[in-house]
């Protein structure tokens, strides 16, 4: 299983990257390979405001629908537009295609108290 060096994690199997101040947030490819084919992923508008461990979204697939949670507070400034006519592109490219929103953070420094994938990968093990 994947899980990139660069990235850090959430407890609830989110992936963040930052890049530039910002930061690109998606689920990961365990988190994906859980829940079986996405069918639907509904996600924030830009300027929407989440706040970190509250949801921001969800992805249906054909077992359930799973909340979304923000790994980190800020402002959505961007929206993965092409998870709405291809979810599938979230069990085929989770850390590239499947990237979900772009958040300008609140506080950068949050990223910090994520997981790396080091961490991350004892919790999945664990589970």
């Amino acid at each position: 299983m994947s899980t990139p060096k660069e990235l850090r994690y959430s407890e609830e199997h989110e992936w963040v990257k930052v890049e530039d101040g910002k930061v690109r947030v998606g689920i990961t490819h365990f988190a994906q390979s859980e829940l079986g084919d996405i069918v639907f992923v509904e996600l924030p508008q830009v300027g929407d405001e989440i706040q970190t461990n509250e949801p921001f979204g969800s992805v249906e697939s054909v077992k359930t629908v799973s909340e979304l949670y923000a790994p980190i507070s800020g402002k959505v400034v961007e929206v993965n537009a092409d998870l709405e006519d291809s979810p599938e592109f979230v069990n085929e490219s989770p850390y590239e295609k499947a990237w979900m929103i772009v958040v300008e953070p609140t506080d950068i420094s949050e990223v910090e108290s994520l997981l790396t994938a080091e961490q991350y990968e004892e919790l999945i093990e664990a589970e």
